[in-house]
């Protein structure tokens, strides 16, 4: 998969923040759209997971921060539900003009209820998958009761949530308190996917209930069993989303040419295959398809790593691997393992690199390892010296033996 940063003009002319996650061989088999929950944004843990993980299943996915939250242009305080709808509509007009008009919606809580609003206006959707959604927007007034009184009297108040402050005015009360949820339900032309936690304590699961009961078949609903609101255990963000995933796929059936690779998978081998024209080449791994491709420095289309990339990558994966496997084996405090490297050319002449008098080195790969955890240096010593152990690591420094057939 890779990760682009885009902006975008929203339903009142800011510029708003979001990320295209599009999947590894860049050919999309749909688009889909994701909304966040209420004063979230679009990195939070959920958001990134269910993304990525309809990324990795071949959908092109668009998350971005409403109007005034994130990393978006704008004033909350002059946002309400109608417009974090209209931002929705705007996030698909920009989809559709860049890439293709949206297939798939997902929503997280008030995120849910915002899509299931703006499919009237997007009728490219085929999918609509909601997350712990309720069934009235204005649900979200929860969160406001201790000043509602006085948002109502002043016209406007802070209000503290998550712990940050947020200027909530009457006319967002008003307008939660005016959509009606139940009516875009019964007339919803999509597939629908509930998907709710039973111990959810700030959308409670009878909104489930209601959302189903409302809506018409194709329905389904999957319980989130333990997840709390916000799926903030990475377990269930990624059950979450991978569910999602196997879903999406039912109701949006896959491009032409994403299903083109489906004669090179081979179980046993790597298989890779390059068109009449450019250099862009597919690489299918068992069930895992991959693109590689050229820069456009040297005639590319820059679609994809290239390979030497994946040469290097093979490296920093291994390296990466071999020391969690360590560390978890001798139960140190190893947190995290990041491995930069970068590949480049060294002259023949060059004796400072001959090696037992052979002839230097015509290739080079620096690397640089960072162990975040509390290790002492001992253990820090150690890791560095396990790190020149991987497997990857010895096969290229005793080299590798090619042995070519030719094939009718």
């Amino acid at each position: 998969m890779s990760t682009h940063a885009v902006t975008f003009p929203g339903s009142s002319g800011h510029r708003l923040s979001a990320r295209l996650e599009l999947p590894a061989d860049g050919v999309p088999r749909a688009t889909a759209l994701f909304a966040h929950c209420f004063t979230c944004s679009k990195d939070l843990r959920a958001a990134v997971a269910i993304t990525r993980e309809l990324a990795a299943a071949g959908f092109a996915v668009l998350r971005f921060d409403f109007t005034g939250l994130g990393e978006s242009e704008g004033d909350f305080a002059d946002t309400d539900f109608s417009s974090n709808v209209d931002d929705l509509v705007a996030a698909a007009r920009w989809l559709e003009t860049e890439y293709e008009a949206p297939r798939v919606l997902v929503g997280h809580s008030l995120g849910g209820a915002a899509v299931l609003c703006a499919r009237e206006h997007l009728p490219s959707v085929d999918a609509i998958a909601t997350i712990g959604a309720p069934a009235d927007p204005a649900h979200v007034l929860q969160h406001v009761s201790e000043r509602e009184d006085e948002i109502r009297e002043r016209g406007e108040a802070t209000v503290t949530l998550a712990g940050r402050p947020f200027t909530i005015r009457a006319s967002f009360l008003e307008d939660v308190e005016s959509a009606m949820l139940t009516e875009h339900l019964a007339q919803l032309d999509a597939a629908l996917l509930v998907m709710h936690s039973p111990v959810d304590r700030t959308v409670g699961i009878e909104n489930a209930r209601r959302i189903y009961d409302a809506a018409r078949h194709p329905k389904s609903f999957v319980s989130l069993d333990t997840a709390d609101h916000l799926l903030t255990r990475r377990e269930d963000a990624r059950y979450a989303a991978r569910v999602l995933g196997a879903w999406a796929e039912r109701y949006v059936p896959p491009a032409e040419r994403a299903a083109t690779t489906d004669d090179l998978v081979a179980h046993d081998r790597v298989v890779t295959r390059t068109g009449a024209a450019g250099f862009r080449t597919d690489v299918v791994v068992r069930r895992h398809r991959l693109v590689a491709d050229e820069p456009a420095s040297v005639g590319g289309d820059d679609e994809g790593p290239t390979p030497y990339d994946y040469v290097v990558a093979g490296l920093g994966a291994c390296t990466s691997m071999t020391l969690r496997m360590y560390a978890d084996r001798k139960e140190w405090p190893l947190e995290e393992v990041r491995v930069r490297l970068r590949h480049g050319k060294i002259h023949r002449a060059d004796e400072e690199d001959c090696v037992d008098g052979r002839e230097a080195r015509l290739d080079r790969i620096h690397r640089e390892i960072e162990l975040v955890g509390d290790l002492d240096d001992e253990q820090r010593d150690r890791l560095m010296e396990i790190a020149d152990r991987c497997p990857v690591h010895r096969t290229l420094e005793r080299g590798i033996v090619v042995e070519t057939e030719r094939r009718p």
